[in-house]
């Protein structure tokens, strides 16, 4: 099995209508994944890309089955479609938006407090499971399938990057997951490490950090605390300069928290395999996991 998403997740694209919307719906339908129906307030009755439109979340989930939202809306408008799809009840929702304000994003985390659904992002590539389903906008061909590496990241391009390696040196993936690089997100290190350590089909796991907060000291905590499954890791950012943004709204190195070198010897100390050179990550991880995969 894979985490969170699988060859039996439904999704409806909400903002199918606009061009970013229709053309990445397009590849999640091509890679194979059941895309049954998209959203845009006042255009329901059309189709896009042979699949039908409906005017809300609640109408897709009623008329198509959709069980998963994938998020292509503009970001003064996002935090209100991420709250539909939370009350329409979708299981997963996965929202691609980047340059949601963070106020918007605190409102969208304490309405989900109670709630059952699992948010992804925003600013994420989203999900895949290797050969069944791509909830998102990576390139699903450098993935691939039926492999025991579950891959975890806070950015998207290094995400496809590391992938590709893996890839390249015959190690599949069972789920890799871009969580953003937002301060407020949805899904954290956290729970992802947590999902892979219960997946069967998960024998080891590869984090892909960056500079800023604290997330990858924590989520290194969790893995020696945790899991039984061996954890590889990668930290962007250590050339990066203190006080300077780096991409991310949470990439930025505040005084000495936040530093590259400071989550590399928090993973090293908690037993993490690290590799600091991107060139050489899949041979890292070869070594690495030797022994699972």
């Amino acid at each position: 099995m894979s985490i969170f998403v699988d060859e039996n997740t439904r999704v409806v694209v909400q903002g199918i209508t606009g061009r970013e919307g229709r053309f990445h719906a397009r590849q999640c339908m091509d890679y194979g994944t059941r895309v049954v129906a998209g959203v845009t307030p006042g255009k329901g009755g059309q189709e896009v890309e042979g699949v039908p439109v409906y005017d809300t979340v609640a109408e897709a989930a009623r008329g198509a089955g959709a069980n998963c939202s994938l998020i292509f809306v503009p970001p003064t408008l996002a935090a209100d479609a991420i709250l539909e799809a939370v009350e329409a009840g979708m299981d997963t929702v996965v929202t691609i938006t980047e340059g949601i304000p963070v106020l918007d994003m605190l409102r969208v985390k304490t309405h989900m407090r109670d709630s059952s659904t699992r948010l992804i992002g925003p600013n994420c590539p989203g999900i895949i499971s290797p050969g069944r389903c791509k909830v998102g906008i990576m390139p699903g061909a450098i993935h691939k399938p039926g492999g025991p590496v579950g891959v975890v990241s806070r950015s998207g391009t290094l995400t496809y990057e590391v992938v590709d390696q893996l890839t390249k040196q015959g190690i599949g993936q069972s789920t890799c997951i871009g969580i953003g690089g937002d301060p407020v997100n949805g899904t954290s290190f956290l729970d992802v490490l947590a999902a892979f350590e219960r997946d069967p089909e998960t024998s080891a796991v590869l984090l892909v950090g960056e500079i800023g907060g604290d997330a990858e000291e924590r989520a290194a905590e969790f893995a020696a605390r945790e899991m039984t499954k061996p954890v590889a890791g990668f930290v962007a950012g250590l050339t990066a300069p203190p006080g300077r943004r780096m991409g991310h709204a949470g990439a930025v190195i505040s005084g000495g928290s936040g530093t590259a070198g400071g989550k590399i010897e928090a993973m090293r100390r908690n037993g993490v395999s690290v590799c600091e050179d991107l060139g050489n990550l899949g041979v890292c991880c070869e070594q690495a996991f030797r022994d699972v995969v």
